[in-house]
């Protein structure tokens, strides 16, 4: 399929059924945390997913190439994959999946403010601008407000950390040589790195289990296989078809969904300032994503 300059139709509709895999995920992360240690959990799932997508690979014939001109870009991928996940997690073991799940996609505004930048034909215009404040503005209010309860600063920052790592995964598949590989093996170039990486830091963030049950084991399956595995590699896939600002600012729904998931399925409550934050979010990323402006 040849290369797209703005999301139509059909990207919509994958792009939304995607920000829905997206936003349950931070949900099962969350109660996946009381069975298991959050980083030991992002390492079991990065092993788990390199296992399932080594598999999706040989029976497709896809080739597992690792020639050196691609050594430098692949670690940096992977070393990023793992900086997210583990800001990630953590950040659910420490505030709630409505306020990690708005800084975590704040993304497309680091994304949109770099890409303005680095990658040709994604310059921001002064509506995008305008997008950008806003939604930087949601992101500053979640992060003031401060209520008690399952927040914590370190924990918004982790979640705002994490986003960062998924921006820079998303220039690095766009600015070096890893961008001339299939969307298999830059996947899988994360996933091994990562799973190292994980593994190797994950006993200096506690014990590595916390009572896990058949639930927990249920969660972290449909972590590896339908996020870190196939979610991610249409993520890739996604990303060589339209532009990388437009794939990003459809996460804007992932936040809205989760907070909803959040207060429905964790009873989490949410205030007004998390309410408004959401929006200006929202708000912001649906301007970023207005190309003809």
């Amino acid at each position: 399929m040849e290369r797209k300059n703005s999301i139509d139709g059909l990207g919509a509709l994958m792009l939304t059924g995607f920000a829905v895999v997206l936003a349950f995920n931070q949900v099962v992360v969350k109660l996946g945390n009381t069975g298991f240690q959050p980083v030991f959990m992002a390492g079991i799932r990065s092993v788990g997913a390199l296992i399932v997508l080594t598999l999706w690979m040989v029976a497709r014939g896809i080739p597992i190439r690792l020639p050196r001109e691609f050594w430098a870009s692949g670690l940096l991928l992977g070393a990023l994959f793992a900086g997210e996940f583990i800001c990630l997690f953590w950040a659910l073991d420490h505030t709630t999946v409505g306020r990690a799940s708005i800084l975590f996609y704040s993304m497309p505004v680091i994304l949109s403010l770099s890409a303005h930048f680095l990658l040709p034909g994604e310059r921001l215009t002064p509506v995008r601008a305008l997008g950008l404040a806003l939604a930087m503005g949601g992101v500053a209010l979640v992060l003031s407000a401060r209520n008690g309860g399952e927040a914590s600063l370190l924990g918004d920052l982790a979640a705002l950390a994490g986003a960062c790592g998924w921006a820079g995964i998303a220039l690095t598949a766009r600015l070096t040589r890893i961008s001339e590989q299939v969307p298999e093996m830059q996947l899988w170039w994360q996933l091994s790195v990562s799973a190292v990486i994980l593994m190797i830091v994950a006993p200096f963030f506690g014990p590595l289990l916390r009572d896990p049950s058949i639930w927990h084991m249920a969660g972290l399956a449909y972590q590896v296989i339908v996020v870190a595995s196939f979610g991610f590699l249409f993520w890739f896939f996604l990303l060589k078809m339209y532009p990388a600002s437009g794939v990003a600012s459809f996460s804007f729904l992932s936040p809205v969904i989760s907070v909803v998931l959040g207060w429905l399925l964790l009873e989490e409550q949410i205030g007004l300032p998390v309410i408004m934050a959401l929006l200006l979010v929202a708000v912001g990323i649906v301007l970023i994503n207005r190309r003809s402006a």
